[in-house]
């Protein structure tokens, strides 16, 4: 294992993160938000955090909702409005090539509630987030998938009445352990790491890049500037995915 180095060409970068996915049977990724703003979604963070000013951790916790739930569901639908005006991305295909290259060695953890991934392809998804195209009745419990169809401004549970919030992970609450699991798994045991698009700031995400080193796969980056992780990984491809990861996948044959 080596950090990157500082000097190295985009062709030098290329070659070596080749030779290192080619002989991989198994492989995990790790995407982000950065993989989605390239198909026109908001990374909010990126942004400075803020949305009509305020804090996106003020409109996505538990306590948000519960001091005032029309305000967050805005705040979600407007984000699930602007999934209907978008599609994926040649990174997002570059990952289903990937998948259908490796097939059960292939796992692509997201924190992305977007859906992106599947509606590329994909298969083997694991939404650690969770997805704005689900809610969840905070009563009975009963998730539904409402696609990008429009919702209420304050929508309500067709089983028991109560109030449905949207089916992700807020700020403050646990991911799901049996999803969060399996990321793990697919971490510790795979040859090759691929992390794309992310800040790596967000815990515990950002540590399934420590597992894999760990348990002794390489790394290889794809981001469109260094990000907290740049200095732990193998590869480092700097640029937008949706330029590298095809040209990654294309080498491979």
């Amino acid at each position: 294992m080596h950090p990157p180095i500082d000097y190295e060409s985009s062709e030098e970068a290329l070659d070596r993160a080749v030779q290192l996915l080619r002989p991989a049977k198994a492989v995990a990724v790790l995407t982000g938000a950065g993989i989605s703003a390239e198909s026109g979604l908001a990374t909010f963070r990126g942004a400075g955090g803020l949305w009509e000013g305020h804090r996106v951790e003020d409109v996505a916790t538990p306590r948000a909702f519960l001091r005032d739930p029309e305000l967050v569901w805005r705040f979600y639908n407007l984000r699930r409005a602007n999934l209907a005006a978008v599609k994926p991305n040649p990174g997002h295909l570059a990952l289903v090539e990937l998948e259908n290259r490796l097939g059960a060695g292939f796992t692509l953890v997201t924190q992305n509630v977007d859906g992106l991934h599947q509606a590329a392809g994909n298969k083997n998804v694991l939404e650690i987030h969770g997805t704005l195209r689900r809610v969840r009745c905070v009563c009975c419990e009963r998730v539904t998938d409402h696609g990008v169809e429009p919702l209420a401004d304050l929508p309500h549970c067709a089983a028991c009445g109560a109030l449905l919030r949207p089916d992700v992970v807020w700020f403050e609450e646990p991911l799901p352990t049996d999803i969060w699991d399996r990321s793990v798994s697919a971490a510790a045991s795979c040859d090759c790491f691929l992390v794309v698009g992310t800040s790596a700031v967000v815990y515990p995400a950002a540590g399934l890049i420590d597992v894999a080193r760990m348990d002794g796969a390489d790394v290889i980056e794809a981001n469109l500037d260094r990000s907290a992780a740049s200095s732990r990984v193998d590869v480092l491809l700097l640029g937008p995915s949706g330029t590298t990861l095809p040209e990654l996948i294309k080498r491979l044959h």
